[in-house]
């Protein structure tokens, strides 16, 4: 069985997010969703809250397994058993930032294979950055996240 790890903070998971695990789902059996706990972002949801936003979205497919995650990519992998870590990117800042983490982790873990997934044209803009604007300001944000996604948000208040 083939197993992927997409990792991120999702901050909230957008319709690019979406469209990446999509894409893993296509390429693998099994893809492990990470929520990061990454503690240097101040994030508007909790680990927690996060996570279940991605489990409604995946709700009735059993190949998508989200966990919550703060430790290093090398670690995930190891611990999912699983040498593919998928990375998606919407430009060149997306790609000079994932280059440089990928350097630094092929060298704690050289069997470690990096796979980087383009953004779809359409999804470009689209950013967990960008809805939380959207929320902070009362501007309309769901057709930039999956419909479970908005849902959850809104019931949040």
């Amino acid at each position: 069985m083939k197993k992927c790890v997409f990792a991120g903070t999702f901050d909230p998971f957008t319709s690019g997010h979406f469209s990446t695990v999509q894409k893993c789902l296509s390429l693998f059996d099994e893809v492990v969703v990470a929520v990061a706990e990454n503690k240097s972002k101040s994030c508007m949801f909790s680990p927690k809250e996060r996570a279940e936003m991605i489990q409604a979205v995946y709700r009735d497919n059993a190949r998508v397994k989200v966990v919550i995650w703060n430790g290093a990519a090398v670690d995930l992998l190891q611990a999912e058993q699983t040498p593919y870590y998928v990375r998606g990117v919407r430009n060149t800042v997306d790609f000079e930032y994932e280059n440089a983490d990928y350097y630094a982790s092929k060298r704690l873990s050289p069997e470690m294979i990096t796979l980087y997934i383009p953004a779809e044209q359409e999804l470009l803009h689209v950013s967990s950055t960008l809805v939380k604007n959207c929320i902070a300001f009362g501007k309309p944000y769901e057709e930039y996240v999956p419909k479970a996604v908005f849902e959850m948000i809104q019931k949040r208040g």
